[in-house]
């Protein structure tokens, strides 16, 4: 095995789930033409704006399997993406059994769904499934992502909230640059469309409010931002060490170069207002990228159009990027917030974005909150090398990743 201190980590497969398409054509596409899915839908007499997926079967990604009914949406999510990829990937059943599997998911908040009845705290009925604790434990997509791709390697199950598919990815390249495995799968997929994922937001006054056009609710980094809207969808990878990839002809589509990962330790929903340890993640995965501020070309931003974080990152940026600010885009004005998984569906895109040097604007921001960035308030064409990708989560969970260009893509 080579020197681990040389080992490169490339993504050489991608299956992708959003509310932008299926694979980076169709996103790229629906970024262009802004074909987006944002709507209204009414839960307990309070509208609502949500960005779904429609038209979404996960029976038309990995056929029948009877493990499908111990899925919730989200995890339904994972397993259809993660599938993608498998297929994607162009390897044998001896490398898939030797892979590693790292994925991002968050918790079953569709508690009133799956328990419409409870009384005094009694859940059971006659047709409660005897396993119906599978739909809530957070594993469940991992054993059923194993079970149907033939996956036996080191596995981790991640659910660090917003933060939670983006350091399932740093977790996998570690393991590969360090040495470890030579490839894995990794991502995350969520959803928080149900009537109990929108009433526990509503309750942490997280959500924009449901009125007006929904198309113009979410507001990432605008003076006028209110809150985010709740989306869902899930993206997996195949991350391979750069010489192992080569050797088996694999088709090159970026390679991740730093990460990095910390927490606030100040409050449940609220960041640290000076951003002091997500500037540390940051800072970090830019040394272990070997780069510094200005190598940055673009910060795929976390960008969820609520006051807090949109404050604080805002300032972040200005700190780290200083006077030659990278540009800044915010995904998240184009497929909604979909919590654990939102960092693996943003890598998709900004692949997708990177691919054919193209930058997206930024939906609906049309007073900056900070005056010294470089928004894309129009979508433009210029070359990409080098992007940093920022998720926050509830908990004070701070991820960054850095995902280059790969010079050469086959």
């Amino acid at each position: 095995m080579m020197d681990n201190m040389r080992r490169r980590v490339v993504i050489t497969s991608v299956g992708v789930i959003s509310s932008l398409g299926f694979t980076l054509v169709e996103i790229l596409n629906n970024l262009k033409d802004e074909n987006i899915s944002f709507e209204r839908s009414f839960f307990d007499n309070e509208d609502a704006i949500v960005s779904p997926i429609n038209d979404f079967d996960v029976k038309d990604f990995a056929d029948h399997f009877k493990d499908r009914r111990y899925l919730n949406r989200g995890a339904q999510f994972c397993v259809a993406s993660a599938i993608e990829a498998v297929k994607k990937a162009g390897i044998d059943k001896k490398l898939l059994a030797e892979s590693g599997l790292f994925l991002g998911t968050g918790p079953n908040l569709d508690i009133g769904g799956e328990f419409p009845d409870i009384k005094v705290g009694e859940i059971d009925r006659k047709d409660l499934m005897a396993l119906w604790m599978l739909k809530f434990l957070p594993n469940t997509a991992a054993s059923v992502i194993a079970k149907l791709a033939g996956i036996h390697g080191e596995n981790q199950t991640i659910t660090t909230a917003c933060s939670a598919s983006l350091q399932a990815i740093g977790e996998a390249f570690r393991k590969i640059k360090d040495g470890y495995i030579d490839l894995a799968f990794a991502g995350g997929g969520d959803s928080r469309l149900s009537k109990s994922s929108i009433l526990a937001y509503k309750k942490a006054h997280a959500l924009c409010d449901g009125t007006g056009n929904p198309e113009r609710a979410i507001r990432p980094f605008d003076k006028s931002r209110k809150g985010f809207v709740p989306g869902e969808g899930g993206a997996f990878f195949l991350f391979e060490e750069l010489q192992h990839a080569k050797s088996r002809g694999a088709t090159i589509y970026g390679e991740i170069c730093g990460y990095s990962a910390s927490i606030d330790g100040y409050a449940m929903t609220a960041p640290q207002p000076d951003g002091k340890w997500a500037e540390r993640s940051v800072n970090a995965a830019l040394q272990e990228a070997g780069l510094v501020s200005s190598d940055i070309d673009v910060v795929s931003s976390h960008g969820t159009g609520t006051l807090l974080n949109d404050l604080m990152e805002a300032k972040l940026i200005d700190r780290i990027y200083g006077e030659k600010p990278p540009f800044v885009i915010a995904l998240k004005s184009w497929i909604g917030h979909i919590a654990a998984a939102c960092g693996a569906v943003e890598l998709a895109i900004c692949l997708a974005c990177m691919q054919s040097s193209y930058l997206p604007k930024i939906r609906n921001l049309d007073e900056p909150c900070h005056a010294a960035l470089n928004f894309v308030r129009e979508e433009q064409s210029c070359p990409i090398r080098n992007i940093l990708l920022e998720n926050f989560g509830f908990g004070g969970q701070n991820s960054a990743l850095v995902v280059r260009k790969h010079d050469r893509l086959r």
